[in-house]
């Protein structure tokens, strides 16, 4: 079986869900062009907890984890299955590490936003892993350096999250970026070229611009799950790359 890919999608707003735009095009084409996993471990920005856990259950449930959307959008369903034996062979590839395996937790919007574009038909066994958010970015980094080998099993690595994510800022009513999230995005977008991951890795480093453009970790860390994947001279590609306001929704395809 081939290497498969891993994927960084910037994922915004859960209305990308079911509005056909640019961004939701870029996935649902990417779906198309990638190899056909053999199964899905997803990182969302919308799982955070203290210590490491897994989705176990047989069939995840669909986790409308926001308010203030269409019915439409409370109503969506992504009835993938899971797969117990992923969320275990990741379990032990983090050993030491401790991962609890939870049989009632769900996919988030995070997860299934992105995934309902990519495969619509639901039909590839997800496992959705959290971000300890008592870690930090080196620590981040290190833990997914460690899951490599699922690639090399038939696995797509897919984290979901956003470069550049300050809803205190955000309005949808601007369109052009903000100077300080236009500059950030550029400089992770470089470091990333550079594949200067320590540097990436460690965010509150990253200037003025990084305490603006990551006022809270949650949805810069998943990046980091994605470039750890990366091997030596393995190519690397940007979709997506548009920063609305204060949002980058700068996506990165590793393999």
């Amino acid at each position: 079986m081939s290497t498969m890919p891993a994927v960084f999608a910037g994922h915004g707003s859960p209305m990308n869900a079911i509005e056909d735009s640019p961004v939701s095009r870029a996935w649902r084409e990417l779906g198309r062009t990638l190899p056909r996993p053999k199964s899905i471990l997803c990182i969302s920005a919308h799982w955070e907890t203290e210590g490491i856990s897994a989705t176990a259950a047989e069939r995840p449930e669909t986790i409308h984890d926001f308010g203030g959307f269409p019915q439409e959008l409370h109503e969506m369903l992504y009835p993938a299955h899971g797969s117990v034996a992923l969320a275990k062979r990741a379990a032990a590839l983090l050993s030491p590490d401790v991962v609890a395996l939870d049989p009632r937790r769900g996919l988030d919007h995070g997860a299934w936003s992105v995934l309902a574009a990519l495969y619509p038909e639901a039909d590839v066994p997800v496992v959705q892993l959290s971000l300890d958010m008592t870690r930090s970015g080196p620590e981040h980094l290190a833990l997914a350096a460690r899951l490599r080998p699922l690639r090399e099993e038939g696995t797509l690595v897919l984290a979901t999250g956003n470069v550049v994510h300050n809803l205190g800022f955000y309005d949808p009513r601007r369109r052009e970026p903000y100077d300080w999230a236009a500059r950030f995005d550029a400089k992770v977008k470089a470091l990333i070229c550079a594949n200067d991951l320590a540097t990436l890795a460690d965010y509150d480093g990253l200037g003025p611009d990084a305490e603006l453009a990551i006022p809270s970790p949650e949805h810069y860390l998943p990046l980091l799950y994605v470039l750890a994947q990366r091997k030596e001279e393995e190519k690397l590609a940007f979709f997506n790359e548009h920063v609305e306001n204060a949002m980058s929704m700068t996506s990165v395809i590793v393999g």
